[in-house]
């Protein structure tokens, strides 16, 4: 596998688009080879359970404002019948699966060239589906920032901007005594969730959103999760990376923040999804299996992760779990 440094010479730059073929649309997922999943499944010793989603209604309202609350509606064609459906059911309004199609580059489109004039309503291309269908299942590792602050004494406060870089990926992976072998999943704790929900809904109102730990918009993020083999990166923050974008490598000269929506701008999603194709998970639920972890001081576990096979979809609850 070609290392983080020799995608400079690829087209475009720091991609991975002709690692995986023009027509791929799984990007790092192709990491969890037959082998490595095998490999993985003997980390199941106790059989202990870790579901990694929050309930679909626990972010309303939603830190951005830009997605509704779930509507959940009862129905029944007589006394001994029950069904339902669900209005206002936005895939990414709690824990989520980012789909390839989600975010694009602003000079080189979305992965593996599909021009954001073709990723319409029509298009199914990169959706998520393709996820659904291929099966996300291997090695998972725990990063727990909180813990690793704690131990080196030093003040931490999940509702701050603490940017993160390779170096104290490294460090963390140490003292927890982490390895690496090429294909796992990513988990990286923050607290971030756990702090948003001990707040009520007007406290959640009267704080501000844009503050949050999370890996550094630098190209040794890149860098690390390539060389790595990292399939797919999850956090239990809305964007994996620190929040906001305090400096950045990827910022796009003259570029200007959209008319609404959150602005994108120097995030490290671009190059994340965009160029390397990276599987990204968002608002997991990490803190009853940090728990665990620190508990037992094992850091690896069996992980799934099976989103709905919507297809098209630009995301999906990752119905996620942790298996010990």
């Amino acid at each position: 596998m070609k290392k983080y440094n020799e995608l400079a010479t690829a087209e475009p730059a720091g991609s991975s688009w002709d690692v995986f073929g023009r027509d791929d649309q799984l990007g790092t997922v192709n990491f969890l080879t037959p082998e490595r999943v095998a490999a993985a499944a003997r980390l199941i010793r106790t059989g202990r359970r870790f579901g990694l989603d929050h309930p679909l209604t626990a972010f309303e309202p939603y830190p951005t404002g830009t997605r509704r609350p779930i509507e959940h509606h009862l129905f029944s064609s007589n006394e001994h019948h029950r069904d339902d459906w669900i209005d206002s059911f936005y895939l990414q309004s709690s824990s989520q699966l980012d789909a390839l199609r989600h975010i694009g580059h602003p000079q080189h489109g979305f992965y593996n060239g599909l021009a954001p004039a073709d990723n319409t309503e029509e298009s199914t291309t990169l959706g998520i589906h393709n996820y659904a269908q291929s099966g996300i299942a291997g090695r998972g590792v725990l990063l727990d920032v909180p813990r690793f602050f704690a131990a080196q004494g030093k003040p931490y406060d999940a509702s701050a901007t603490i940017v993160i870089g390779a170096t104290m990926l490294d460090e963390i992976a140490e003292a927890q005594g982490v390895t690496f072998g090429g294909g796992e999943m990513l988990l990286l704790r923050t607290a971030w969730a756990e702090q948003y929900l001990a707040k009520t809904p007007d406290e959640r109102l009267a704080t501000p959103w844009r503050q949050s730990p999370g890996l550094a918009q630098r190209e040794e993020i890149l860098r690390w999760l390539w060389d790595h083999e990292i399939a797919l990166v999850a956090a239990d923050n809305l964007a994996v990376e620190a929040d906001p974008v305090i400096e950045s490598d990827f910022r796009t000269p003259g570029e200007k923040p959209p008319a609404k929506g959150v602005d994108h701008s120097g995030m490290l999603h671009r190059p994340l999804i965009a160029l390397l194709g990276m599987a990204v998970g968002e608002l997991w639920k990490l803190d009853e299996l940090a728990g665990d972890c620190a508990a037992d001081g094992v850091y690896d576990f069996f992980l799934t992760c099976k989103p709905l096979n919507l297809i098209g979809g630009v995301g999906s609850p990752p119905n996620a779990i942790a298996f010990k």
